[in-house]
């Protein structure tokens, strides 16, 4: 079954790699196993969706043995917005929204404002929410128990 306005899987990885980012604490970097592991994400899709985010400006990477990657600026300069248009482009809930006459009927489309309005709302919220206020400092990472009862 299709979705039909659901977001993509880059986005939300994207997002849920940039809220686990602005929770570490100031001057820490994560390692791409840590995040892929953290998170439940598969590593090389993660990889480049990390790599788009540092060539947007959002994440800084460093290379090595101790490498790994950290936000670019503060998480509260970061809104849901910059991360989604950085990982998919700009959002459009409709061609039609893109101003570039795909429309054969937009002269009397009595939609187009519903879409507008719509978009504008969503734009809105994506615009005013930050990674800040997602963000909390990571659990540190405990040895999944198997099968073992706590003392």
């Amino acid at each position: 079954m299709q979705h039909v306005l659901q977001v993509s899987r880059k986005i939300d990885y994207g997002l849920r790699a940039m809220i686990h980012l602005a929770g570490l604490p100031v001057g820490k970097i994560a390692s791409l196993q840590d995040l892929s592991v953290t998170l439940h994400l598969p590593r090389e899709f993660l990889a480049k969706i990390l790599k788009v985010l540092t060539a947007r400006g959002l994440v800084r990477s460093a290379r090595g043995a101790h490498g790994g990657y950290q936000l670019a600026r503060p998480a509260r300069d970061i809104s849901f917005l910059d991360v989604i248009e950085a990982v998919e482009g700009p959002v459009q809930l409709n061609v039609c929204l893109d101003h570039k006459d795909r429309c054969d009927v937009s002269a009397a489309c009595t939609m187009y404002s519903v879409w507008k309005n719509g978009q504008d709302r969503m734009l809105e919220v994506y615009r005013k929410t930050s990674l800040a206020e997602l963000a909390s400092e990571p659990e540190p990472m405990r040895p999944i128990a198997l099968g073992i009862p706590a003392r």
